[in-house]
């Protein structure tokens, strides 16, 4: 038992710290650094299942309404209704995988046959390129690409290996990810119901009101991203059509792909077309980009901030804070999940206040967008 004693003063204090305290205290440190080890080991699974589990947040509805429309008794037709959901997200996902995969194989052939002959255009003072490397006097450069390209071809099949690996893996991801949210959707119903059952009978009606304010944000968040993707397809594809760029239908669900991803997936979309765009010229190459930068940035501060702060019930603000807060902290996933993440904290933070008479039932700090 410790004692600290604070003298020579009108009134004594005695402050007195039992060792049950101590060894409570040095166990809670202890029971902390095992628990964020564990989780740092298990980062992989933990975002496999946290990203299953906002898949089946999203696909829960979608299979409610195809259970409703199937003959027999509700309860029964929710596994038939998960698995005709999930042939539609298989069919779509193979469709997008088709439109990829191909054009990604031409190009990187082209890229491969074209290479020697760019390389040796760079050294021809008498083409067009080769007079400007000559004039300024660009020669090292040209030698060191030269070199450098030289050294990627001959490692290739170095390259292919790994990437084939990294494919493989990516594909277990999936497949890991497909099956835990299957089994969160048909297991769903049954486990919010014993969840329901811990809540004592006086305060259900509460928890109820609370997981569905909840559960409104994340479907509000997910709808408001897929405009959101959906509208950065519409805006960018027209410019492949215009600029004669290869597999526009290709590219456009790249774009929608990558427009799901908040803040960060404009700036990986326009990366990928504007690569792909360069094999049909610098000038097309750089259209796109100049025009998927300047989509981006009314995109990321003005028309992401109001779908979301109208889907969410957030302010822009939030929304935009959030998603920093997010990326800064899980990158690309981070980012993913800020808004939901954020809607939720607010939802409880705010309950707890209201219950406690710190703020109003209606505090008038609902998102306003005008």
């Amino acid at each position: 038992m410790f004692k600290l004693l604070k003298k020579d003063t009108p009134n004594q204090v005695e402050i007195t710290v039992s060792n049950q305290t101590v060894l409570r205290t040095v166990l809670l440190v202890f029971a902390a650094i095992l628990f964020l080890a564990a989780v740092r080991e298990a980062a992989t699974p933990l975002l496999f299942i946290a990203t299953a589990f906002f898949l089946s947040l999203a696909l829960n509805a979608p299979v409610h309404w195809i259970a409703r429309h199937l003959p027999g008794k509700l309860r029964g037709r929710r596994s038939p209704a998960t698995a005709v959901a999930f042939l539609l997200v298989i069919i779509i996902l193979g469709g997008f995988l088709a439109s990829i995969i191909p054009p990604l194989i031409h190009q990187t052939q082209s890229f491969v046959k074209a290479a020697p002959g760019l390389i040796n255009d760079l050294r021809d003072a008498n083409s067009p390129i080769g007079g400007l490397v000559d004039r300024y006097d660009l020669q090292d450069e040209v030698d060191n690409f030269s070199s450098d390209v030289t050294k990627r071809l001959k490692a290739s099949s170095g390259t292919v290996a790994s990437g084939l690996s990294k494919v493989g893996s990516s594909v277990v991801a999936v497949v890991t990810i497909l099956a835990l949210t299957i089994m969160m959707l048909l297991e769903g119903p049954r486990l919010a119901a014993f969840a329901r059952s811990l809540v004592p009978r006086h305060q259900r009606d509460h928890a109820d009101e609370l997981a569905a304010g909840m559960y409104k944000v994340i479907k509000g968040y997910i709808n408001g991203q897929v405009t959101l993707a959906a509208l950065a397809a519409i805006v960018i594809t027209p410019f492949f059509f215009l600029l004669h760029i290869s597999y526009p239908v290709a590219l456009m669900a790249i774009v929608f792909v990558c427009g799901l991803i908040p803040m960060v997936g404009a700036t990986i979309g326009a990366i990928i077309v504007s690569l792909v765009a360069l094999a049909a010229s610098p000038v097309a190459a750089l259209i796109i980009f100049l025009v998927y930068l300047l989509y981006q940035q009314i995109e990321n501060y003005v028309i992401q901030p109001r779908i979301q702060a109208n889907s969410t019930d957030m302010s822009p603000l939030l929304i935009f804070s959030s998603v920093l807060i997010g990326v800064s902290f899980g990158g690309i996933f981070g980012g993913l999940f800020a808004i939901p993440i954020a809607g939720c904290i607010r939802i409880a933070i705010l309950d707890y206040l209201k219950n406690h008479d710190y703020i109003a039932d209606s505090p008038a700090i609902k998102a306003e967008v005008h």
